[in-house]
């Protein structure tokens, strides 16, 4: 069987209950590249056994951050990358599209979309996600953000890749399950949040107008204070996440209390 020539890149950290589940369906793929941040379970195990390259990345506290150093430093094969966490499983139906749409010499990325579940359930309403995570290596990175002094995170997160050229869309959607505890989703988005309002600080203090329409709508609601209940009248009743049941309910009433942390965040760090 012929491969995909893509280099599918996982960064990863103690991610043993996902990563399984995310190799076994790339193997279609070329290339399988996972970079590590000192994971103490088996996730390295996991990863050779399965066949993945496994490079160990050592965040030094500035630029570039992990997804940056991967594509600065492994040794990539193939001129597409397609970048996933271990929680995000690629669909027959996505590989298929996929396959066909890299053929297409005019475009040098895609956004890709996610099909999301929330506490084991898949959720059919609400936001949609999305992110341009596939491109060509040499016609994107992920944006800098100059964060030197402060980010405690060592991957791009929320920084967004910058693609030359035209950005096409891949319509089969990707899963996105994580095997982990609600515990763990709750740990990781007040890492994030702490992130999001310590970027908004800075933002405000250096006054930098370098945004996209969306960052400027989300950063103009949390100067008013509405951002968490703009978001869950959106999601939970515009959007008909109360279709989806308690769990909708839930990932409505989280997701807008993550935004308002982010508030009371941003107010310490004013006061600071």
């Amino acid at each position: 069987m012929n491969k995909i020539a893509i280099t599918v890149i996982i960064s990863v950290k103690n991610e043993e209950l996902n990563l399984p589940f995310c190799i076994e369906k790339l193997k279609r793929f070329d290339q399988i590249i996972v970079i590590d941040s000192g994971s103490t379970d088996s996730t390295i195990d996991i990863a050779n056994n399965m066949g993945a390259e496994v490079l160990q990345f050592n965040w030094n506290g500035k630029f570039p951050k992990k997804r940056n150093w991967a594509l600065q430093n492994a040794k990539i094969l193939n001129e597409w990358v397609l970048f996933l966490d271990a929680d995000e499983f690629v669909t027959e139906e996505f590989v298929n599209e996929v396959g066909i749409k890299i053929q297409n010499t005019n475009v040098n990325g895609y956004t890709i979309q996610f099909e999301n579940y929330f506490m084991k359930k898949k959720l059919k309403y609400g936001y949609g996600f999305k992110k341009s995570a596939l491109f060509k290596k040499t016609k994107g990175s992920y944006e800098k953000i100059e964060e030197d002094h402060w980010s405690h995170l060592d991957m791009e997160v929320h920084e967004h890749p910058i693609i030359e050229g035209k950005i096409g869309i891949i319509h089969s959607k990707i899963i996105h399950k994580d095997f982990k505890t609600l515990e763990h989703y709750i740990e990781k988005h007040n890492a994030y949040s702490s992130w999001e309002a310590q970027r908004y600080f800075e933002l405000k203090k250096n006054k930098n107008g370098n945004l996209s329409l969306n960052q400027k709508i989300k950063y103009g609601l949390l100067n008013t204070g509405l951002l968490p209940l703009f978001y869950f009248i959106g999601t939970y009743f515009f959007k008909f996440g109360f279709l989806d049941g308690k769990e909708g309910f839930f990932f409505a009433r989280f997701k807008s209390h993550y935004f308002f942390q982010i508030q009371a965040k941003i107010q310490t760090l004013k006061r600071k």
